[in-house]
């Protein structure tokens, strides 16, 4: 059964359960929890229909890079990084950390997240752009308010249909021994893998394995996808230039502001649309803000 026909038995079901209820059988609560089912199957369907770019069916990979700051923007990217697994969690996905550059005494520099499932490109790809944060520091002796800012960056994972060719030629690959927990062999070993793509600038990193052979293939991947995505982004532009009614998005500019001090508000900049359960939000219940992206954009 596919989504549309799981959603319609979700509909008919509701539809049978409300009439046993005017008979007299079933309970209210039975109907309102069996509508708010079928209304999130609903919601669903809609983003679904909204994903119809030829790469929004494949999985994903998130990069998340502190912005300058020191500890306190590698720790608010760590609190990213942290969202996005349990947004992961939330909606089923399979996610691996690829890489992960820990920070100086706390967080981390940057980090590669794989989002493995159906449509995951899709619905990652309005978290693109800096991501901003406003609280009480607690790394500030003084406890004073601090404002930090972390990049997110989402491209898609290119499949064997599609052929992205790269030139041995323009590749340079560096070795180095893996960071963070592992074991003894993390430091002992030069299993991760840097590769360098001369013509675009991309500088790709892998550490996932302990096998530098798996790495290695890893990091082509990582490159292809990121290639690939470059490409889509180049088509865009050319599209959103010739809709003028269409609001521009400018790449790597800030989209979401999330403020815990000294009121609790999450922002999306590009929407409007806002919440002040910031706990939920970190949590990861972020789709209300991927539907409004996805409404307003897509």
């Amino acid at each position: 059964m596919d989504f549309f026909d799981e959603t319609k038995q979700k509909v008919d079901d509701l539809r049978v359960l409300f009439e046993f209820y005017q008979e007299g059988e079933g309970t209210e609560k039975e109907v309102t929890d069996l509508y708010n089912k079928a209304l999130r199957f609903i919601e669903k369907l809609e983003l679904r229909k909204m994903l119809n770019q030829e790469e929004d069916h494949l999985d994903a990979i998130v990069a998340i890079n502190a912005g300058a700051g020191g500890t306190e923007s590698q720790d608010w990217a760590e609190m990213l990084m942290r969202m996005y697994l349990r947004w992961g969690e939330r909606n089923n996905y399979k996610t691996k950390v690829l890489d992960v550059q820990e920070g100086d005494g706390a967080g981390i520099k940057s980090a590669s997240i794989e989002f493995e499932g159906d449509n995951a490109y899709g619905y990652l790809k309005g978290e693109n752009g800096v991501h901003r944060l406003v609280r009480l520091s607690p790394f500030d002796a003084n406890h004073k308010r601090h404002t930090s800012f972390a990049s997110v960056y989402a491209y898609p994972i290119v499949d064997d249909k599609i052929n992205i060719e790269i030139n041995p030629a323009d590749l340079s690959w560096d070795t180095f021994r893996s960071s963070g927990p592992g074991g003894q062999n993390v430091n002992k070993v030069e299993s991760a893998v840097r590769v360098r793509h001369a013509p675009s600038g991309i500088v790709v990193e892998c550490q996932e394995t302990r096998s530098q052979v798996q790495n290695r293939e890893k990091a082509l991947t990582m490159l292809k996808s990121q290639l690939y995505e470059l490409e889509l982004r180049k088509k865009r532009e050319k599209i959103d230039a010739m809709e003028s009614t269409k609001k521009k998005i400018e790449w790597g500019s800030q989209i979401r502001s999330y403020v815990f001090h000294p009121y609790k508000m999450v922002k999306d900049l590009r929407t409007g649309v806002e919440t002040s359960n910031v706990q939920s939000v970190m949590d990861g219940e972020i789709d209300d803000f991927i539907k409004a992206y996805l409404i307003e954009f897509a």
